[in-house]
């Protein structure tokens, strides 16, 4: 029986006392005052006010954030399978290297004599990066995938720019089947973005975009294997269909988990390809963060002497007669997506992942991905009657499963948010619903290489029991969770504008009347 923790919490900010401490700043040390003397924050960038920061005990502080983890969930708990967001599990010798306190105490401008090591695992990464996409140069400069993604049309951009076409090169063509944030992505980089449907078959529908493809299209942004977890049987097709009008192809990389050691995008004449790190590469993330997003591009021809590997972003790390260095990059860059190299912590847990596992290891990481995947769905289709399998049932899929419950709900009225909310209920992790948006009731997924089959065994039992409940005791299910810390919220006061909190200040705004309530 699942019961998750619940204690009456109160914010922060809401604990301690005025004065209490539990951390003293240690004092500077008189060596370190001899060298470079008194240290006094100037007047002019010195703060007028003392910070508003909590005033707690240390042992107050352990007790409120153990509560905390006690009332959350993560992936050291059981399966998180969020489709496309591949929550595979962190192994925790990255943990002892990504987090190391020597890297605590180095500054963005140390010299490069004394990080020869790290500045020649970053390269090494980089080269990894490039066999295991087929891409001829990779960066890891960007710190997300939101980021990558971005770069990545930033640099078709730059592409047009440079060839004097921006000015008809207009349009970016997204599947509707791609990563969800790829059509937002594509209108920030300044293009109008125009969507293609997907095949029965899980394609994209190749006439539709033949329909659509001129001389105003500037490229393509695809996701493969796509959000329906489907590998796109035409891709050759589609990516010289994108090459024909002197167009450039992005591959958003969220689901190369599903493809990695087998298949690789350059190998399908992909122009630009970003990855993440967080996802394929094991690397911890959620709640917004952190996140690594690196950028791969062909050395193609852009004009002149210039190829896309001019045009990537941020710093670069060069490797001449046994030295490493780091280069601020050419004149044709799109520039700087952040600060500095890049996420460190991030990189380095890729790069323990990939040297722990070698070429072999992330190819069965792949396989064990695709087999736990096409497991779940077959025992789960053969077993239920109202849960279905849109676009291309016949087709195995590969990282993820989009099953949807839109038998269910037209039988019983239990839709995917009451089946997600009941797998809580139980202590299994819900998996992404409502997306891809083309399949309705939908539920997303996404189990990778981690789990075990008795894992997947009673996750699908589970899904049984739901879909039981739904004939036979269908508002019990719909008033679930209760056996989670937080119950059923009311979704229009937690996204309305002038009622949601994301926020201290914003609370402290609201109680003050400063912000007024719905």
């Amino acid at each position: 029986m699942f019961r998750q923790a619940k204690w009456d919490e109160p914010l922060i900010f809401e604990l301690g006392a005025s004065g209490r401490t539990g951390f003293k700043i240690p004092e500077v040390e008189e060596d370190i005052k001899r060298v470079v003397g008194e240290f006094k924050i100037p007047e002019k960038i010195a703060r007028q006010n003392k910070p508003n920061i909590p005033s707690l005990s240390e042992v107050e502080v352990i007790r409120h954030y153990t509560r905390l983890s006690q009332m959350s969930y993560g992936v050291d708990l059981g399966p998180v399978p969020l489709g496309s967001c591949t929550m595979k599990y962190n192994p925790k010798i990255a943990l002892k290297y990504a987090f190391h306190e020597k890297l605590q105490y180095l500054h963005p401008l140390i010299d490069g004599d004394l990080v020869q090591g790290l500045l020649e695992l970053l390269y090494r990464l980089e080269r990894w990066l490039e066999a295991i996409t087929g891409m001829d140069y990779c960066s890891i400069h960007p710190a997300a995938g939101a980021q990558g993604e971005l770069v990545g049309a930033l640099i078709i951009r730059k592409y047009h720019e440079l060839r004097g076409n921006i000015e008809f090169k207009r349009e970016l063509i997204v599947p509707d089947s791609a990563h969800g944030t790829n059509p937002a992505t594509g209108t920030m980089a300044g293009f109008k973005v125009v969507e293609v449907p997907t095949g029965d078959d899980g394609n994209i529908d190749i006439n539709a975009l033949k329909a659509v493809i001129g001389s105003q299209i500037a490229g393509l942004m695809i996701t493969n294997p796509s959000t329906l977890g489907l590998f796109d049987e035409r891709i050759l097709e589609v990516v010289d269909a994108i090459h024909s009008i002197d167009g450039l192809v992005y591959y958003d990389g969220a689901n190369l988990n599903g493809l990695i050691g087998y298949a690789r995008p350059g190998d399908m004449d992909i122009d630009i390809v970003h990855l993440n790190l967080h996802k394929t590469f094991s690397a911890p993330h959620g709640g917004g963060g952190p996140g690594s997003g690196p950028v791969c591009v062909k050395k193609k021809h852009v004009v002149d002497n210039i190829t896309l590997v001019d045009l990537v972003p941020g710093y670069r790390i060069i490797y001449e007669n046994g030295y490493y260095r780091i280069d601020k990059g050419g004149p044709y860059s799109i520039g700087y997506v952040r600060s500095w190299l890049g996420n460190i912590s991030q990189l380095i847990w890729a790069y323990v992942y990939i040297a722990s596992l070698g070429a072999q290891g992330l190819r069965e990481a792949g396989e064990v991905a695709v087999i736990n995947t096409n497991y779940f769905t077959k025992r789960l289709l053969g077993e239920a009657k109202y849960y279905s399998l849109p676009y291309g049932p016949w087709r195995y899929r590969k990282h993820e499963s989009i099953v949807s419950v839109e038998p269910l709900k037209n039988e019983t009225g239990v839709t995917a948010e009451d089946i997600a909310k009941g797998l809580l209920d139980a202590g299994y992790y819900a998996p992404t619903i409502y997306f891809p948006l083309i399949v309705k009731e939908a539920l997303m997924v996404e189990f990778t290489e981690s789990e075990t089959k008795e894992n997947i065994d009673s996750y699908i039992n589970r899904l049984k029991e739901l879909e039981n409940m739904a004939f036979t005791n269908p508002e019990e299910l719909k008033r679930m969770p209760r056996n989670t810390s937080t119950t059923r919220i009311d979704y229009v006061k937690a996204n309305h504008p002038k009622t949601v909190t994301p926020t201290w200040r914003v609370k402290v705004l609201r109680d003050k009347g400063i912000i007024s309530q719905l």
